[in-house]
């Protein structure tokens, strides 16, 4: 008696049908939206240079342990004091005039107008003689070109704000340091409370110079990026702006402790 052979199951629509129920799972499942932190990273730089003397005056340290509990400059705080304590670090030592030092803060540095006009003027012959020269590399070129860009900032900050003014030292930053068993919750709001910190500075700065928010400045920054004779003044406002409260914050390797 012959075998009777088993007929073979057409399986070309299951592929379709794996498709279809794919989508269908896409499209009726709930996706938890995850909370971070918006931030734009700045560029690689193309040399490293020495890093600047870092006095224990300069730094803001900000600890936050196993427990969440928060440890600022040695004393425990509330989460709710952390603007005003930021705040305080960054304006300590006034951004304008002339003021005896207050201990344990950032010693601000007076940004002269006939130094930086000099050494405007010093850069701008540097970069016509690397021009000049014809076996000058473009990277020569736009490293000069960088320095005299940096000079003129300057002297545009000082007339924008009609002043000498006075900024921080490269070493000045807010140091965050975690603990392993820190929760996210905590160390997104240990980091918005940073931020807030100094975004309100800005504001107040921008709003008693440029009637505007550093916000809606770079609202207006977005929204005409294309045209270089209008963004070009904005760009100044905003550099004047960061020049005073420049955002450094730097977060070191979370510690695999108990507590501190």
């Amino acid at each position: 008696m012959a075998r009777r052979e088993t007929p073979e199951i057409n399986a070309g629509s299951m592929a379709d049908i794996a498709f279809l129920l794919l989508v269908f799972f896409l499209m009726v499942t709930t996706i938890e939206s995850e909370s971070g932190i918006l931030r734009q990273l700045p560029p690689m730089p193309e040399k490293l240079d020495d890093p600047p003397e870092v006095k224990q005056k300069d730094v803001f340290i900000v600890l936050v342990n196993m427990n969440d509990d928060l440890l600022v400059e040695g004393q425990r705080m509330d989460i709710g004091d952390l603007k005003d304590a930021t705040k305080k670090f960054l304006i300590a030592n006034g951004i304008f005039g002339n003021k005896a030092p207050l201990d344990n803060f950032p010693e601000r540095t007076k940004v002269s107008k006939a130094k930086m006009e000099a050494a405007y003027q010093g850069a701008k012959a540097q970069l016509a003689s690397i021009e000049a020269n014809s076996s000058a590399t473009s990277k020569q070129i736009k490293a000069a070109t960088k320095q005299v860009e940096k000079y003129r900032k300057k002297l545009v900050a000082i007339k924008l704000f009609k002043q000498e003014y006075n900024e921080l030292p490269g070493s000045a930053l807010i140091s965050m340091q975690t603990n392993n068993n820190t929760t996210y919750k905590r160390y997104l709001q240990v980091q918005n409370e940073l931020q807030a910190a100094i975004g309100e500075l800005r504001d107040e700065l921008a709003l008693k110079y440029f009637n505007k928010t550093y916000k809606e400045l770079s609202e207006d920054y977005e929204k005409n990026r294309n045209n270089e004779e209008v963004v070009a003044p904005i760009k100044d406002k905003l550099y004047a702006i960061r020049a005073v409260y420049p955002s450094r914050i730097s977060e070191a390797e979370p510690l695999d402790i108990q507590k501190y």
